[in-house]
Order: structure tokens, then C-alpha cells, then sequence
């Protein structure tokens, strides 16, 4: 994969509106992996598009009642078929980390490009999954070379908060395809 401007090319972008400017002389430089699911539990659909661009029909699930008011973001979902679809340009700040603290750093929206993998703490992802999440890490690191070392889950930023990636994400087999693929 290639960036441009901030952008992946060659995969759907769909711009939200919750983001904001880094802070000045603030280059990204934190891998964040989360997962996401709408209604939780089910893939597919286009409610996780409609929750990071602030148009959530809360009336569509009882669930959707209870996150109505969130103004959240990802730079990036991948969803279950390994597709790409990108929200925010990773120089601008997606809000996807909340509280949060990376290295005694806090406040890692700052720092950090997001990415969401469709799925849930309950089962597996999938290989294509991994294989877009290692194909961005590794234009990610060739933009950004700090992330190189500085690749984490949502749960050790906000671990009294979150448990994304979940049990089910393999750290090592990750790992071991972004080195492969050096």
C-alpha cells in the first residue's frame, strides 16, 4: 500500500467529520488496534460508516440509543473480507484512543493513527485482516518510522476502559508477517 497526502490510495475513503489538527510538530508516531462492531457482534453493514461520519440512526438498534452521542473516529477499518476504507488522513487526529496513555505519555490521539478491525473480543480475525493490517503498518512505518516500535491495543492505552483488540487478536502471528514482509 501507498500514502499519499495522508491517504491511502487505492482503497475507499469515506471523510469524517471527527477529527482535528495534531499538535504542532506532532507526527504520529503510535500504532492503536482496535475492534468494532454494529450492532456489537454482527459485520457487515453500514453502521460502522455511519458512527465514525456522525450519522448513527439511534431508532435502527436499541444499542445505537446508547452511543448516539459519541463523536468518534478511526483513520482506518478493516473489515472481515480484508477491505480497506479509510476515515481520517493519518497527519490529521482521528478520535478514536479517548483517555488514554502510551509510555507515560497521555492523550495518545495526538500521537497515534487508529485502526479498527471489524470483530469482537469473542472470536478470531480473519487472515485477510491481517494481511491489510500488516500491508498498512508497513506503508505506516516507511511514512512515520517511529511506529516501527511503538505498535499497541487499545487496552494497554485505556486498560481500565477497553479490551480491543480482544484475546482472539494474534500479536505474534502479526508480528511475524510484518517481519516477513521487511
Amino acid at each position: 500500500m501507498e500514502i499519499q497526502n495522508g491517504w491511502l490510495k487505492n482503497v475507499t475513503h469515506i471523510p469524517s467529520p471527527h477529527h482535528d489538527e495534531r499538535p504542532t510538530n506532532t507526527p504520529p508516531s503510535l500504532l492503536v488496534i482496535h475492534n468494532i462492531s454494529l450492532p456489537p457482534g454482527q459485520f457487515g453493514g453500514p453502521y460502522i460508516n455511519q458512527l465514525f461520519t456522525g450519522t448513527l440512526n439511534p431508532e435502527e438498534h436499541p444499542f445505537f440509543d446508547e452511543i448516539k452521542h459519541l463523536r468518534v473516529s478511526a483513520h482506518c477499518l478493516i473489515r472481515r473480507d480484508g477491505t480497506v476504507i479509510q476515515y481520517v488522513p493519518f497527519n490529521l487526529r482521528a478520535w478514536h484512543a479517548g483517555q488514554s496513555i502510551y509510555q507515560g505519555k497521555e492523550k495518545c490521539n495526538d500521537f497515534s493513527i487508529g485502526i479498527e478491525l471489524e470483530g469482537t473480543d469473542f472470536e478470531p480475525f480473519t487472515t485477510e485482516q491481517y494481511d491489510s493490517l500488516t500491508s498498512i503498518t508497513q506503508a505506516l512505518i516507511s511514512q512515520y518510522p517511529d511506529i516501527k516500535d511503538n505498535i499497541t491495543g487499545h487496552s494497554d492505552i485505556a486498560p481500565e476502559r477497553k479490551t480491543d483488540p480482544g484475546p482472539y487478536f494474534d500479536w505474534l502471528k502479526f508480528k511475524n508477517q510484518l517481519s516477513a514482509k521487511k
